[in-house]
């Protein structure tokens, strides 16, 4: 319908240009929205305040002369100027009430684009350290990321989803050391275990395993790990030199082979635990990037040459620095150390460097809150080895926070004290994690209540939309109970008979729905479905509590059935793109 207003919109321009009304050279933007306010019609446009300007005329005076050359239409019952010089549009019944058959018609369809846009998006999301199990705050990410790509490719768009896997560095090798610690620990010697190592109950697992596999044979003499050691913080030392001694003992004492023994031991079975946590919380990526990949494909050293050869490199006290204040950074950052070691920032640098060799119009990167300091540095590489930096889109995901009742819950990975996603997934629930995640924006600041989760009430949104989804379909089972059939054409043939109120809202509610996925997916944001998707449940719940479908009146019964049906439909499609279930019974 908006469609078919924007062409009555451009006829009525066409005309009033020829005929020298308004200038020739015009070519504005013709937008329609729907109204707030049903009193002002069902869609309004700004086309004539658009014009005003560059036509030297009052707005409401544009507005008249396009309200007169406006084609007649069988679908618009009549117009209104309103304000500075709004045009309101009125539909008739009919026109409006064409979306049930619509929805009906195209059924899992309805809502997604029908044609496929010319272009290629990567979205990169999780990308937890394999150091732990994913936890609640990383599940946030989780269910944004997957709402984000399956919004963006409902919207016609090639999605490929990423996670990228942070196998190398620091945080790693200090996982290879702790497991080792524990697996001496299982070979039966006493150690002070390190205050910066990973405490988890998941490392004794690891290390059991290790031990099971390759018995004593990785076993040595802790006086030799810990001899000339920095003392660790409790003992008055400092924790951070303490670990990257311990690691480079480990890593001496073990020689490469046997440390990479350890070291993928621990990679594997976390990296492993990641894939089966997200599958069964319905996250599938299409890639899992490895960071050392980066390094054995000569993608570091790449990058590193590209940026020397542009002269963005210098070199200051052995490291080598980027000169990232160029390009509006507030300090220029090191890529590579005196020791001939790459940062983190060089991977990071390389990444994207080979994002964009991929060939994707845009690349997304969802990234916790805590990185924010992280864009503007990764867009001046990106800018400084030739590549548009505006083909980069960050979207940051606040952290959510975890609630028993009035106790907070804890999430630090490194102590081991945190609530995992499948800890949570297991208590409330796949599908109310996935919807709870998205019912805020990600930047803002989200509590997580489980009781909530866990209610069957109407103040639970996910209960509430799934049990108007089973409602509806608990309809069927009714009717056969009382030996009726429902005839979707006849209700079709009788929309004309949804007179109420009630009705008209719903059925102008879901002429909204294929456009607020496009908004959604353009703009990043699937709260916007999650809340579409909660007022339209409330909307049916009032209707179903306020009329009754089973009644002795065929006509009418098959009509407000194929409304209900077309709603149920729209939930369906709606909680699918958020990758929550809608059960048929509850």
């Amino acid at each position: 319908m908006k469609q078919h207003i924007a062409e009555l919109i451009n006829a009525a321009l066409t005309h009033l240009q020829q005929d020298g009304t308004l200038p020739s050279d015009l070519a504005p933007t013709i937008m329609v929205e729907n109204t707030r306010d049903k009193s002002h019609g069902d869609f309004a446009s700004n086309i004539a305040l658009t014009l005003a300007k560059p036509a030297r005329c009052n707005p409401r005076q544009v507005a008249e002369k396009l309200v007169a050359a406006l084609p007649a239409s069988d679908q618009v019952t009549k117009t209104e100027i309103a304000g500075p010089g709004f045009i309101n549009f009125f539909m008739n019944a009919a026109s409006t009430q064409a979306v049930v058959a619509d929805v009906l018609n195209q059924g899992e369809q309805f809502g997604l684009a029908q044609t496929p846009r010319k272009e290629r998006i990567q979205v990169e999301f999780v990308s937890a350290n394999p150091t732990g199990p994913l936890h609640v705050g990383h599940g946030r990410g989780a269910a944004y990321g997957a709402a984000v790509a399956d919004l963006l490719q409902a919207a016609g768009i090639e999605v490929e989803r990423e996670y990228y896997v942070n196998d190398a560095g620091r945080q790693m090798n200090i996982l290879a050391a702790s497991v080792w610690l524990r697996y001496l620990e299982r070979c039966g010697q006493t150690l002070t275990f390190p205050s910066n190592g990973y405490k988890g109950a998941y490392i004794h697992d690891i290390a059991a395993g290790l031990f099971a596999d390759y018995g004593d044979s990785l076993n040595r003499p802790v006086s030799e790990v810990f001899a000339d050691i920095p003392a660790d913080e409790p003992a008055g030392g400092d924790k951070e030199l303490h670990v990257d001694a311990l690691i480079e003992r480990t890593q001496q004492l073990l020689a490469e082979e046997d440390y990479r023994t350890v070291f993928n031991a621990g990679l594997n079975s976390i990296l492993a635990d990641i894939r089966e946590d997200l599958g069964e919380f319905g996250i599938q990526f299409q890639h899992w990037f490895s960071e050392r990949g980066l390094t054995s494909a000569g993608d570091v050293d790449k990058a590193l040459a590209s940026l020397q050869e542009k002269g963005h490199l210098y070199e200051q006290e052995g490291n080598l620095w980027f000169r990232s204040t160029n390009f509006g950074d507030d300090k220029d950052r090191v890529v590579k150390r005196a020791n001939g070691q790459t940062t983190y920032f060089a991977s990071d640098i390389a990444y994207h460097m080979n994002k964009f060799e991929r060939g994707f119009d845009k690349v997304i990167n969802i990234w916790g809150a805590d990185h924010h300091g992280y864009i503007t540095r990764v867009k001046a590489a990106i800018q400084a080895m030739g590549y548009d930096p505006e083909k980069l889109e960050v979207k940051l995901v606040q952290f959510a926070i975890l609630y028993r009742g009035e106790e907070r819950l804890a999430m630090s990975t490194r102590s081991g004290s945190f609530v995992t996603l499948r800890e949570l997934r297991d208590e409330v629930g796949s599908d109310a994690c996935r919807f709870f995640y998205v019912t805020r924006k990600a930047d803002q600041h989200m509590d997580f209540d489980l009781e909530l989760a866990k209610s069957e009430s109407k103040d639970n949104p996910v209960y509430y939309i799934q049990y108007a989804h089973a409602r509806i379909c608990s309809v069927q089972d009714k009717l056969e109970a009382v030996g009726w059939q429902w005839n979707q054409e006849n209700g079709l043939a009788n929309l004309p008979l949804l007179a109420t109120e009630h009705e008209k809202d719903l059925i102008t509610k879901l002429t909204k729905y294929p456009e607020l996925v496009e908004n959604a997916a353009l703009n990043f944001e699937p709260h916007m479905l999650a809340n579409y998707l909660r007022e339209l449940a409330s909307d049916y719940h009032t209707y179903y509590n306020a009329y009754k479908l089973l009644i002795d009146e065929t006509d009418l019964r098959d009509a407000r059935i194929t409304l209900s049906q077309a709603v149920r439909q729209v939930l369906n499609n709606g909680l699918r793109l958020l990758g929550v279930s809608a059960p048929e019974h509850m």
